[in-house]
This record gives C-alpha cells, structure tokens and sequence, in this order.
C-alpha cells in the first residue's frame, strides 16, 4: 500500500498541478522557439553547442542580462540556442528578461530523449574567454590573485513548473587535461570518377574507399549504398585529434518549488556569486556553462502528461576581476515583470465597449516594479507616455522625482511617499473615444532615470494597450495548459460582462500542440447568461467542434457562429467535451482571472483554484451594434446566401430578396473586426481577389433587415 502511494506522490509530482478535478501541464511546444529555429534553420543540427572556436574570443568583463536578446541567447557571449530567452516565466525577476532552462530543446519541442528519470536536458555555454589576461589600462596576465569572481541570480519554477528534488540546475568550469583525445573525423566531398575505372563501373555497399590524394593514406570510408559514375560521395580525410576538456561540477541547486525557495532565501532571485581560484582555469580558452536535469511524465500515463517543467530562470550573468564576495550590487535603474494594461479587468477589449463606459473599465493607478541595484540611494524621475498608432491622440505622466533606496535594503520601491508617484502611478486620462474607428491602439511607454549623476542611467518597459473585437482577460502568451478532469459532459464557462448590448459573432480559442495531436477532440462551443455570478440557462450551443489551430505564432483559432447573437450583461462562453481526455487550453500564468474560471463535471458548478487566465477571447461587435433594448428588439437576422464559398476570386449574393434592392448595404470585415470592403447600391456580384487567405464576415443590410454569412478565402 505505501509504494502504491509513493508512486501517485510521483505522479502527481512530474505531471503537474492538481487541485480537485482540474489540472495543469506544462506546454510540449514552445511556438517561439519553434518559429525562431525554423527561421535559424536549426532543425538537423546539434544545437546544445554550435559554434566552433572563434578568432576573438571574448575580453572581460563578460556580462548578460538577457535584454538585448530574444528567443536565444546572444550568440557573441553564448554557444548554442538550447536555453529560452523570455519575459514569461521569471516571477519578479532583477529585470525584464531571464534565460530558462526547461525540458524543451532548440527546435521547441521536449527532448527526444525525456523520461521521467533525470535527463540531462538545457545547457547554458559561454564562447570562448580571455581568462589568462587583460589589456586595459596595460596588457598583463590574470592570476588568483586578481580576485576573480562570477555571479549570477537564480530561480526555480517562476510561473511554470518546479523542478522536482531530484531534478538540478548545474554550473561548471571547463579546463582542458594536457592530454589530446580523438574528436571526429573530417570528410571531404569527391566525384565518384575517383574510384571507377569506367562509366559503366559501380561501386557496392561494404566496399572500402581509401582517403584521396592530400587526404591521410591511412584513413578509409566503409561504404553503405550503390554508388556510379557522376556522383559526388563523401569520404575520410583525415582523423582530428584535439585537445581534451573536462567540465568541473562548481555549485548546484536541488529542484524545489518557487514557495520553498523564497521561504529559504526570503527573495525572488538568488545571487551566487562564486571566486576562481585554481590556476588551472586562467587560460584563453575559458567557459562556464548552466545545465539542468529534468523529467517528464512516465510513458505510461496519457501522451499530453509529457511536457515541458522543471524550469530554472538565470539572470545577471557577470565575470571580472577585482571583484570579491560583498560585490553584488550594480549601478542599475530596472523594472521588473511587464508593463501593465491600463484597463481594469482585460488586456485588451472592444472598442465599442469601452467607449460607452470608459471610466469603469480604466485602472485608476498602476503597479510598477522599480528596483535601484546599486549600494547607494539615487534620486530618480518615472515617466510614462502614451500615443496612439495611426492617430493623433496621446498624453503623460511625470511622476517628478523620489530618493530610491538599494534594493537589498527595501526590495522594490514602496507605494508610500513620494515612491506612490513612481510605484503606483495614476492613470491620468482616459483613452480617446473615436466614434469613426472600430478599433484602435497605443504605445505605452515607461521610464526611469537618475536624475542627480550626469552619467545618468535609464530604464524603460513598452506595452501595447489594443482596442479591438474581442476581450482578453490573458497576454496571448501560454505558460501552460489548463484541463478538466471527467467523462464527455464536462463542462466548462469562462466569464466576460458587456457594458452595453453587443452582438457575439464568435469565440477565438488557443489549444496549446501536443504530441501528434492527441488532445484532437470533439466538443460543442456554449454560450450561457448568467445566473447570480455563475453560468446559468445555456442560450447557444454549437455542436461537433473540433480542437484546431492557425498557423502563427501564439495565433489563436476562431469558431465563428452561424449566426450573430446578441447579449448583454454577463455572459460565458465555453464548451461541454465529448471525452475524457484534456483539451489543454492554453493558461497565461502571468494574468490570475482564475475567479473568472467555471467548471462542471457532476451537478454544480466549480470556481477554478489554479491562479491564471486561460486563452479564451470572446469576439465582439459589428455594424450591427444598437444602443438600446428597444431598438434591439427590432434587429432581424437572416442568413446570406453566397456562392462559391470557399473561393478565391469573387462570390455571389444568392438571395432573391436583395437583388433587386438598388440601396442594399454589404460589408466585409476580417475577424480582427477590421473593416476590408464596402459597397452600396444594386449589388450581385463581389470581387475578393484582393483579400488575403482566411476567415471574413459578410454583412448585409436591405429595408432595416440584417443578413450575415462567413466566407473562406483561399
């Protein structure tokens, strides 16, 4: 019985979080790092180290924090894109920016090679570096005695998964034996005229093909296929023999969840900071190197359990010398986690919407993370700045000027003060309400700075506040997956409330990729109104759905409904499974909406525990839009009849009706809601050649009748 209950403890360890009858998964792709090594061309090459040694090799001071890269480390100071650069998994990191060690290799997908036993999985590898001498003020040579030292900060789990006790994150020293070991063998490409004494001549699996002339006499190639004249073969040219490198465990860390850690160390982030002392590390071929042990789900359990966890964040990477152990501050102004929307419940909302209420739907103050690394105080200036894209509007915030305290000494700066002016900004003007626009957005821009030192030094985070047809309570990026437990019937609602009547054309879904698609399935896509603060009477269901995606990065899929509906107050959208298995919905773990999260799977209805927000968007609005109950109850909707549908040309309007309406009003939008075509008048026959591939909403108006329709494109 006792082993029985240490192998569930396991299970539930390595699979991920449960709580009651929901669960989550970490992602089995990561769609950034997939697009990024597509784009590299990464997929056929060893990735964990690419480079070979390089003519310059990097000079001290060597030092990263992962914000002047992306996707991948720099490849000027790192070797190999195995590690993630990102803003997403760190919880509160030092700044915006960490590189994360997970069980997701360079192409974006878990490791070939994951098991639920530890696997050596991420690697983390510096270039080449000058560690025998410096050059600056004068050229000498670096000993011990020069009181090197290398830090860096440290993190389990952040907002993802947390490595399990017997998963590590790893640091190491490379130095090389005095000894030379074989490498590889290096091949050159030669016609095959070489070997053949006539075109008629072949050469045969097993023959043996001695190294050409200028190659090693002694080298040869087996051979495995059939080989003629005029082809171009590969051959040996010669054995590489190289100098041989060991790596030195330095320091370790046992996996452990984020609560535990900061219960530990009473911080976000961890700073090590570590002296080299043996002499046989000062060389010009000096590297270090990060690398975590990970594991995933047994075999045994479902496919969609083997996915990427036991994430370790690494931030602040610094080498030099004259340093020692006290030395861990820095002379920086930072923000930590991203910049924030300005709106009070979503990221991003229809425009139509806020306009008829924006006061409620505005933040009245802000929560930035501002941090002063240095061991002194400075007096610092924030500002923010807002102005729209492809428009006139725009304002700003100075916050003046406060003294910021070490970051040691206060963590981040205090809402109290003058630090509530910088910490906790006001939002001091409400966006612009442009009655000719359907959607719109802004550019919102932070900074903060020293105003005291002319050396000043400067901070700045950026964000996108968008406007557009639908809400979204998430950041469009999935840190993990989100499931219900229970047979076909299980249901599940996700909230969103309207400011105004509004017509709900569609819901747009992310379902995170899984391992040869096993989470396919069939569902119905639910509407419900709301009854008390939970879904209530279901008031649309569209039957036989089936998990889908777009291509894209982080592209969510659009269900779009036969037929607009029209609501009002609260609403839930949502689907009822027709299996057991997990759909896996993406979760953004960086926004907590978990209390707008409903599940069914017996009688009553659930509110979601697990802290996050799935990636679930309503789409909302149209030229349909009314503005009172009175004139929504005279709205009529018929069904537009369109043919060819798909086409890639033009179509045609099949309602008898219509046609012989000399002021009928056509509409086509996108299902971003963006207005692509309109035309008034005697209309039978459209030309969509212009219009890119995809999914587009017909809309039709003739005698105060509304028509509507979905055409493919393609």
């Amino acid at each position: 019985m006792n082993s029985r209950l240490c192998l569930i403890f396991l299970f539930l360890q390595i699979s991920g979080l449960i709580v009651g009858q929901e669960y989550t998964t970490g992602l089995h792709f990561n769609e950034a790092v997939k697009m990024e090594a597509e784009r590299l061309e990464l997929e056929d090459k060893d990735t964990r180290s690419l480079s070979k040694e390089r003519a310059e090799k990097i000079l001290l001071p060597f030092f990263d924090d992962f914000t002047s890269s992306n996707i991948f480390p720099n490849q000027k100071l790192w070797d190999g894109y195995s590690v993630f650069v990102n803003k997403d998994f760190p919880f509160m990191p030092i700044n915006t920016g960490s590189a994360t060690l997970d069980a997701i290799d360079s192409t974006g997908s878990v490791y070939s090679d994951a098991s639920w036993i530890p696997f050596m999985a991420d690697e983390l590898r510096t270039q080449y570096i000058r560690l025998d001498s410096i050059f600056n003020p004068v050229p000498r040579q670096l000993s011990p005695a020069d009181s090197v030292y290398l830090s860096f900060f440290y993190q389990p789990q952040g907002v993802g998964d947390a490595p399990q006790l017997n998963d590590s994150l790893l640091l190491e020293f490379s130095r090389e034996t005095g000894q030379i070991i074989f490498s590889h063998v290096d091949s050159v490409q030669v016609p095959a005229e070489i070997y053949l004494q006539s075109s008629s001549d072949t050469i045969w699996p097993l023959d043996t093909l001695w190294a050409p002339l200028g190659c090693n006499p002694e080298v040869f190639t087996i051979n495995y296929k059939i080989i003629v004249w005029g082809d171009i073969i590969d051959v040996a040219c010669d054995s590489i023999f190289v100098p041989e490198v060991i790596w030195d465990p330095i320091w370790y860390s046992e996996g452990e969840t984020f609560d535990e850690f900061r219960e530990e160390w009473g911080q976000n982030m961890k700073q090590i900071s570590i002296p080299i002392l043996d002499s046989a590390y000062y060389n010009d071929k000096f590297r270090f190197r990060f690398r975590n042990y990970a594991s995933v789900s047994n075999n045994n359990y479902p496919p969609s359990w083997k996915s990427n966890g036991d994430q370790w964040n690494i931030d602040y990477v610094y080498l030099n010398y004259n340093r020692s152990v006290s030395d861990t501050t820095y002379r920086v102004l930072t923000f930590s986690q991203r910049a924030p929307s300005f709106l009070k419940d979503y990221e991003v909302m229809p425009y139509s919407q806020y306009r008829y209420s924006p006061l409620t739907n505005t933040k009245p103050e802000l929560k930035m993370y501002i941090s002063n690394l240095d061991d002194i105080e400075h007096n610092t200036q924030y500002s923010y700045e807002v102005s729209q894209v492809n428009g006139n509007f725009g304002f700003q915030y100075d916050g003046g000027s406060c003294n910021l305290k070490p970051f040691y000494e206060i963590g981040f700066q205090e809402c109290i003060g003058c630090g509530a002016a910088h910490s906790c900004p006001p939002v001091n003007s409400l966006f612009s309400l442009d009655y000719d626009r359907d959607t719109t957005s802004y550019i919102i821009k932070h900074f903060i700075s020293d105003s005291s030192d002319q050396n000043s030094i400067v901070d700045s985070i950026i964000y996108r506040q968008g406007f557009y047809n639908y809400y979204a309570y998430d950041d469009g990026t999935p840190e993990l997956g989100w499931g219900v437990d229970g047979a076909g019937g299980a249901m599940v609602a996700y909230q969103f409330s309207l400011n105004m009547p509004d017509t709900l054309q569609g819901v747009q879904i992310y379902f995170n990729k899984t391992l040869n698609d096993v989470n396919e399935f069939y569902f119905d896509l639910l509407v419900w109104n709301d009854n008390n603060g939970r879904p209530g009477e279901i008031i649309h269901r569209m039957e036989g759905q089936k998990v889908s995606w777009e291509e894209g990065l982080y592209s969510f899929y659009p269900y779009l409904l036969d037929e607009p509906l029209i609501l009002s107050g609260t609403i839930y959208v949502g689907w009822e499974k027709q299996q057991k298995d997990n759909m896996n919905v993406g979760m953004d773990a960086n926004n907590d909406r978990h209390n707008r999260i409903f599940y069914k799977t017996d009688i009553d209805w659930q509110t979601s525990n697990v802290s996050g927000a799935l990636l679930i968007r309503p789409i909302i609005g149209s030229n349909l839009i009314l503005s009172t109950e009175d004139q929504l109850s005279t709205l009529k909707n018929s069904k537009l009849i369109i043919f060819p549908n798909p086409t890639s040309n033009g179509f045609t309007i099949g309602n008898s009706e219509l046609l012989t309406d000399n002021n009928l009003e056509l509409t086509i939008h996108n299902i971003f809601g963006q207005l692509v075509y309109s035309e008034k008048g005697k209309i039978n026959q459209i030309d969509v050649s212009s219009l890119v591939n995809g999914i587009y909403i017909i809309k039709a108006k003739s005698n105060n009748n509304y028509y509507s329709a979905k055409l493919l494109v393609n």
